[in-house]
């Protein structure tokens, strides 16, 4: 139990900076795979709304803009769990990470995309996708729990209340 109270944050942590950086290569490439999310399906959605472009190349949701979003995640989890003078910036890190994984499953359940994502030829990853941006985000609300201490102090009122 000291094991985990002392180094859980650091297994919270390669967990979700290994979910969003092994999914860098799909997003900075232009993948077949991150084409049929972003613009076959999301910006397909937008569009109906008559928000076109928004998930598309060069769009403000485009895959590029959510791939950087999670590489900086990634790098700011990263410094604060191996620096303990930079505990905060792991609490930022924290942070974006589950803003950006929120909009990911929101994406899955109210959109077409769906939980099991099914691709152009027909194959469907089985929700491996949506349940891996569950538990990024229920890594990045536990972080926020063991770092509590840190970011309350940033709440007008809060201090002291960690």
């Amino acid at each position: 139990m000291n094991f985990l109270r002392r180094h859980g944050h650091l297994l919270l942590t390669a967990f979700v900076a290994f979910v969003f950086i092994q999914s860098l290569f799909f997003k900075f490439t232009d993948s077949p795979e991150t084409q049929y999310i972003f613009v076959t399906k999301l910006d397909a959605w937008a569009a109906s709304f008559g928000f076109p472009g928004v998930f598309a190349p060069g769009g403000i949701f485009s895959a590029k803009v959510v791939g950087s979003a999670e590489l900086v995640a990634s790098l700011l989890l990263l410094t604060g769990a191996l620096l303990p003078a930079w505990r905060a910036v792991q609490a930022i890190g924290a942070a974006l990470g589950l803003a950006v994984i929120s909009g990911a499953i929101f994406f899955h359940l109210f959109t077409p995309l769906g939980v099991a994502v099914r691709n152009n030829d027909g194959s469907s990853d089985g929700g491996e996708l949506f349940m891996l941006a569950c538990g990024v985000w229920l890594a990045c609300a536990l972080l926020l729990f063991i770092r509590k201490g840190i970011w309350m102090k940033w709440i007008p009122g809060m201090r002291g209340r960690a």
